[in-house]
Order: C-alpha cells, then sequence, then structure tokens
C-alpha cells in the first residue's frame, strides 16, 4: 500500500552540498557522505540528491563519487543530473540508487524516458519538472539548466506525455519557492494531483513539518520532499542536518 513519503533533497555542487533561493544564492551546507551518515541513523524515507550543474556543463554523473555515497546509504536513493542515456542511467542504478532523475533530457527526447524505464524499470524513472508561476495562478512555465531555460511546452501537457512515455514518478520543483521556507504551492498541487496518476513529489516551499502536513492533508498520498528544512536552524540559517515526520 502506497503511503506519504518525507523526502530530503540535497543539491551538489564540486562534490560539496549547497541550498539555494530562487534558484540563486547557494550557501555551502557539508558533505554529502556526512550527510547521507546522519541520515541513515535518522532513519530517512529516502533521499533525493541532485548535481546542479551537471547538465549546465554537460558532464556525465560523478559515477565515483556516486558509488562512495552510496556505498555509506542505508535508505533508498535517487540521484539526478547529466544523465542523457539508458546505459548511465543503469550504470546508476547499478551503483546502489534505487532511482534515477532526468529533468531537461525528458523535455529534449522525451523517447529517452522509455528507454530508461525498459533498461531500469518504470518505478526507478524519476521526471524532475521545475516550474515557475507567469502570470495568473493556473500558468506554471517549465524551467531547466538551474532555472535559466524557459520551455513552451505547458506544464499539464507535458506531465501527460511524460505519464504516457513511462515515468514512475514526477517531481514538481517550484522555483518561486525554493528555499523560502514560506509553505508549499497547495494551489499548484492539487492541480498537478488532478492530472496524474503516479506517484507524486512536491518540492519548494517547506518552512516545518505542519507544512509537509498540510500538503498531504489536502493533496492525498505524495511525497512531501524539503532542502532548507532539514539542513537549516533558525533564522540566521545555521547549518544542522535534521529530520522529522508529520503526525498524520
Amino acid at each position: 500500500m502506497l503511503r506519504s513519503r518525507i523526502i530530503p533533497c540535497l543539491l551538489m555542487r564540486d562534490k560539496g552540498l549547497v541550498k539555494t533561493r530562487l534558484f540563486k544564492d547557494d550557501k555551502y551546507v557539508g558533505d554529502p557522505i556526512n550527510a547521507v551518515k546522519i541520515f541513515n541513523e535518522k532513519e530517512v524515507d529516502e533521499l533525493s540528491l541532485f548535481d546542479i550543474d551537471a547538465t549546465v556543463n554537460g558532464s556525465e554523473p560523478d559515477y565515483e563519487h556516486l558509488r562512495n555515497i552510496a556505498a555509506e546509504s542505508r535508505m533508498p536513493l535517487c540521484y539526478g543530473g547529466g544523465i542523457t542515456s539508458a546505459k548511465q542511467a543503469a550504470k546508476i542504478i547499478a551503483l546502489g540508487f534505487e532511482k534515477i532523475s532526468i529533468s531537461s533530457a525528458a523535455i529534449s527526447q522525451p523517447e529517452l524516458i522509455r528507454e530508461i524505464a525498459n533498461a531500469i524499470g518504470s518505478q526507478s524513472v524519476v521526471v524532475t519538472i521545475d516550474v515557475k508561476k507567469t502570470g495568473l495562478m493556473s500558468n506554471y512555465s517549465i524551467y531547466t539548466h538551474n532555472g535559466q531555460k524557459k520551455h513552451k511546452i505547458k506544464l499539464l501537457d507535458f506531465i501527460s506525455e511524460v505519464e504516457k512515455f513511462g515515468a514512475g514518478e514526477i517531481i514538481i520543483n517550484s522555483i518561486d519557492r525554493d528555499g523560502m521556507m514560506k509553505g508549499y504551492d497547495l494551489s499548484l498541487a492539487i492541480a498537478v494531483r488532478n492530472k496524474v496518476n503516479i506517484p507524486l513529489t512536491f518540492l519548494g516551499g517547506a518552512g516545518s513539518i505542519n507544512d509537509m502536513s498540510e500538503l498531504i492533508n489536502k493533496v492525498g498520498i505524495v511525497g512531501a520532499a524539503a532542502g532548507s528544512l532539514f539542513v537549516f536552524k533558525g533564522i540566521y540559517r545555521a547549518v544542522l542536518i535534521t529530520y522529522d515526520r508529520p503526525k498524520l
């Protein structure tokens, strides 16, 4: 039976961890392997790791670094960044990751979703969609390359395409709420939930466990992901890696 998951989401840059606000102003928050060790002890549902420069720089995933991370992990791992082929995806799964995520590659070559699903199974294929509100409440544009490249395809149309090509999960990441810790975009979450039949995860805006409870109570069984909530403490954003679950 499916249940809601609480998922820390960590951003990697130059083999370190950073946290952004509105996809800018990144702050160094530590070493990925140390973070994995801490989250192991806290019995995290799942951990997502994204190399935010791999696609922008046109570089392949750093397999050796990912191997070292997977070797320390006792929880399900998802990795995204620089994946452009089924062969790369299969190699990452072989290192010990349960899921891979693609973003810009899913837009430029949607058939890749099917190719990867055939290689590693649909349940291991995640498509991450970074979105930004444009004008009216119901209008959202899709961006890639760290929020620098805007795409013309409509969000709900793309979501239908992703599901049709065999993705096992979709992550919706709100650029407008990234690092702001003022709550999820519930209007966006509900609109997407009504359109999708596969598992969904929402990222961007969680500032408290109550925000996660509100997302789950209003939207249903989803993944509630967060970055700042699990790496910062207090108004001065002191780095403190932690984890808690809402009482549902």
